[in-house]
């Protein structure tokens, strides 16, 4: 599924990001940069060790990154030249501030993505995993915020949001159907 915004392709697919030829992905990291599980271990898994490195580097140079920014590091071996890493925000039930620290640790990570004349980025659906934020709402904060920095982004040519299960793809689907029909 895709929608043209601005004249930039936002497209929802399901698939492995770690295998998404694009200018960046974004990794869905912890504050410590440290991988882990889900997408952070899988990324640092197929990207290799050089993905570490810079992370370690990062986190000696400014410690753990706070919820909602996002630093940039290489690729490694991964087909993109980029790894954007952001932390999104652990669900407490969406009292605390969830929807707005989920909406900038995309906006940080596009506007990283611009800074760096970045024209295609793929992002995975940030804190649905192991940080619990429900699918749904993930999905219509996550469009809601692409789709509003993509109406004035200026390097930007495709957003993609790489799915890994099948059900994820069809609630973004739903979310974007309803955003823009």
């Amino acid at each position: 599924m895709e929608r043209i915004i601005n004249g930039i392709r936002l497209r929802l697919i399901q698939g492995d990001i770690t295998q998404q030829h694009v200018d960046a992905i974004v990794n869905a990291a912890n504050n410590a940069l440290a991988g882990g599980g889900g997408v952070d271990g899988a990324i640092h898994r197929a990207g290799g060790p050089q993905i570490m490195a810079e992370c370690q580097a990062i986190r000696t140079q400014r410690g753990p990154l706070p919820t909602g920014e996002a630093v940039i590091t290489t690729g490694g071996k991964l087909p993109a030249r980029y790894v954007i890493h952001t932390v999104g925000p652990i669900w407490q039930g969406g009292k605390a501030g969830e929807a707005q620290l989920l909406a900038k640790a995309y906006q940080s990570s596009l506007r990283l993505a611009e800074e760096r004349g970045v024209s295609t980025i793929a992002f995975p659906s940030i804190s649905t995993g192991a940080y619990g934020y429900p699918v749904a709402e993930a999905a219509r904060v996550a469009l809601g915020t692409v789709i509003t920095f993509l109406e004035k982004a200026t390097t930007l040519k495709e957003v993609r949001f790489v799915l890994f299960k099948s059900r994820d793809l069809a609630t973004y689907q739903e979310a974007l159907q309803e955003l823009l029909p």
